[in-house]
């Protein structure tokens, strides 16, 4: 066996991410519009492939079956934020402590990104940008889970509306922990 073999029989065989980026790479390099158009065809094919495994498949696009994981993720994680007493205890602090809030939602939003985007737990794709910056995925899995936590904060008696300060700053509190879960449950199934 020659250093070569060698070399790439200890390298991991190549996955649906590395097909993906072969035909961006060629997407680039191809001149007339219907090949540009043809690349982009199989690229779409590529992503519609089942690769019968949940993990090492490539996550794009953000539909109503990406909400529904989503929600579920963020009432696993979620519903034990809605009965814990300390969840009150800890807005009650918050609120007390404005600057607190925004690293509230600073911490929810880097550990999101930071499960979507950078712990390679999935290649997640970027999808059609909202305004052409903003992933539709992320807006969905921030969105998903604030507004769960609003409407079961309250729906439980969880937060009373009196001081909406108090009430904002004890629903961000659950907040961050359902972020959490709808990342990972929007992305761990796979979809």
């Amino acid at each position: 066996m020659s250093d070569a073999d060698a070399a790439e029989a200890d390298e991991e065989p190549p996955d649906m991410a590395d097909l993906f980026d072969e035909l961006q790479e060629l997407e680039d390099l191809v001149q007339s519009p219907a090949a540009r158009e043809q690349v982009r065809e199989t690229m779409r094919v590529a992503m519609d492939v089942e690769t019968g495994s949940v993990f090492g498949r490539v996550i794009h696009g953000y539909d109503r079956g990406d909400l529904a994981e989503s929600l579920l993720g963020a009432l696993v994680f979620g519903i034990p934020m809605f009965v814990e007493g300390g969840t009150n205890e800890v807005g009650t602090f918050v609120a007390s402590h404005p600057a607190y809030l925004v690293a509230t939602h600073a911490l929810a939003l880097t550990v999101v990104v930071g499960i979507l985007y950078v712990a390679d737990i999935q290649d997640v794709r970027v999808h059609r940008p909202l305004f052409g910056l903003i992933p539709r995925r992320l807006v969905g899995v921030m969105s998903v889970p604030m507004v769960t936590a609003l409407f079961m904060m309250t729906a439980w008696g969880r937060v009373a509306w009196r001081d909406p300060w108090l009430a904002i700053c004890t629903v961000s509190v659950a907040f961050v922990p359902m972020a959490i879960g709808a990342a990972l449950g929007d992305i761990l199934p796979g979809s």
